[in-house]
């Protein structure tokens, strides 16, 4: 057995059937010239030959008596993989619109705890030839860092697919579940290392917890400790509020070489770039809206926790919060105002990194915390008090190169994530062979228009170039005024206009079409 983190089991105990916690992504696969195979056969033989490369693919959850501490993984020796491998097809005409809510209604449903937590979907019948792919696997198994360890399992380099050395053969225990003494073993064992854990982490703890206030002297004169600035409340916008079960989806993937040609022109980076890209859509977005928000929006940035060569199938992950600076209408003071949002970030991060527990004490958390979750979603809590973000925004570095699938080439590689209570938007964002994969998921009743979202990332992406190509011609115009009509990117096709709710019950102010949002000066 392997016992599941503090920080994995939280995944499991919060996970509600409004708010399903597991991630995922969608692929197109150029087949090869002359295919005349069935692809889904060739996959669940692939996997067949690779499950041992990755623990995930055979182990399921052991829950411990009355779920009073962390389960843990045990062996599956009886993975169906007719079960978690399917073929699913597109009606006609297969659009990149009907693709995408077809991987909204996949994302929506919960993954069934009693088998291992993962799900493959081939999907035919896309308009271009190419196969879709969909993967769906509970995020208590793997975070993102873990996924693209998933990925090196699977994919290989080239269309001959490398010779993988045959699993050892294990002794059949013909158990499909663990006895009540050897769980009950398992938790307090576990539940004791957990503790001396958090125990030794205690005085870190202590140390960055003050090292995120400051001295300040009060109107009274005396001086006392205060939050860093960093720490701010998001305003509420439509997008931030209790969230249904059902999922809405969209794509976008933008040019890798032009993201770069922004970063060396504005001394800035990629995630600094990705940033200021789902910022300017977000501020269109939100217009088309009728809405204005009071500040600016906040994004709540994953960071990993991960050494380099790390590669285990767990979660080493933080938080950290970034203002999005969408008070400023200027897309290049804009993005530099969030490189400095940026940096204050990761340096409040970098004092806090080596005191955040990814392991902790477990015992009564999983009925406490789960009861704690439906409640939350259930009070509506979400919809009347201040988000600490408003949207869920993160970049996972992929493959430089191209990655090939049972002799089949990945044209595209696109994430999809988790969207939660207060929080109905995550944005998370993939490179790979040059691109940058932009999965945009989100509830459906928060955002049921995410192909636009997709549409503004890339005239956000045209904005920036345009102003860092022809700096003394001034700031570009038009992107403000008018929808861009033509998307370069490979995975934002035409789609047919999808209907748009004017958001009745959030306070709003009237704004003129050229207007944007309401408009801040900044040095930058």
């Amino acid at each position: 057995m392997h016992h599941l983190s503090g920080l994995d089991a939280t995944f499991l105990y919060i996970e509600t059937p409004e708010m399903p916690m597991h991630v995922g992504s969608c692929h197109l696969f150029d087949l090869p010239k002359g295919y005349r195979g069935d692809f889904h056969v060739n996959l669940r033989e692939h996997i067949a030959r690779r499950m041992h490369l990755a623990p995930l693919f055979t182990r399921k959850l052991a829950l411990m008596p009355f779920e009073l501490a962390n389960p843990v993984w045990v062996d599956d020796e009886d993975v169906d993989l007719d079960y978690h491998i399917r073929r699913v097809s597109l009606a006609r005409p297969g659009t990149m619109l009907q693709l995408e809510q077809m991987i909204g209604r996949l994302h929506s449903s919960l993954l069934d705890r009693s088998r291992p937590l993962w799900e493959f979907y081939v999907i035919e019948g896309f308009h271009t030839g190419q196969v879709a792919f969909y993967t769906k696997i509970h995020h208590a198994a793997m975070d993102g860092a873990a996924g693209v360890a998933l990925g090196q399992a699977v994919f290989d380099l080239t269309p001959v697919p490398r010779t993988v050395k045959a699993p050892r053969v294990r002794v059949r225990t013909n158990r499909y579940q663990l006895g009540i003494a050897e769980l009950a073993g398992a938790a307090l064992s576990n539940s004791a290392r957990q503790y001396v854990k958090l125990a030794k982490l205690l005085p870190e703890m202590g140390r960055a917890a003050k090292g995120l206030l400051k001295r300040e002297a009060g109107t009274d004169g005396k001086s006392r400790f205060v939050a860093a600035k960093q720490f701010k409340l998001g305003p509420r916008t439509p997008i931030n509020g209790a969230i249904t079960n059902q999922r809405s989806f969209a794509s976008a993937s933008l040019p890798l070489g032009e993201v770069k040609e922004i970063t060396a022109a504005t001394g800035t980076t990629v995630n600094d770039v990705v940033l200021a890209l789902c910022a300017s859509a977000l501020r269109r977005y939100l217009a088309d809206e009728n809405f204005h928000p009071a500040k600016p929006l906040i994004a709540g940035v994953p960071v990993s926790l991960r050494e380099a060569g790390n590669t285990d199938m767990n979660n080493q992950v933080s938080m950290m919060l970034v203002g999005l600076a969408t008070d400023i209408r200027d897309p290049l003071e804009r993005l530099q105002a969030i490189r400095a949002n940026a940096l204050a970030a990761k340096e409040v991060n970098g004092r806090i990194k080596a005191a955040v527990p990814t392991d902790f004490p477990s015992f009564g958390a999983p009925w406490f915390m789960s009861g704690l979750a439906s409640l939350y979603g259930r009070s509506r809590l979400a919809n009347v008090i201040p988000p600490i973000a408003n949207v869920a925004i993160s970049n996972v570095p992929g493959s430089p190169v191209p990655l090939y699938l049972t002799g089949a080439r990945v044209a595209t590689y696109i994430p999809v994530s988790i969207p939660g209570h207060g929080v109905g938007l995550n944005i998370t964002v993939q490179s790979y062979a040059g691109q940058l994969g932009f999965g945009i998921t989100a509830c459906r009743r928060a955002v049921p228009d995410p192909q636009s979202l997709a549409t503004y990332l890339q005239g956000a992406l045209a904005e920036l170039l345009a102003a860092v190509r022809a700096p003394a011609r001034g700031r570009p115009a038009g992107y403000e005024t008018s929808r861009p009509v033509e998307a370069a990117g490979a995975m934002v096709a035409s789609r047919p206009a999808v209907k748009r709710r004017k958001s009745a019950s959030m306070p709003s102010e009237k704004i003129t079409p050229d207007s944007g949002m309401r408009e801040r000066t900044t040095s930058g």
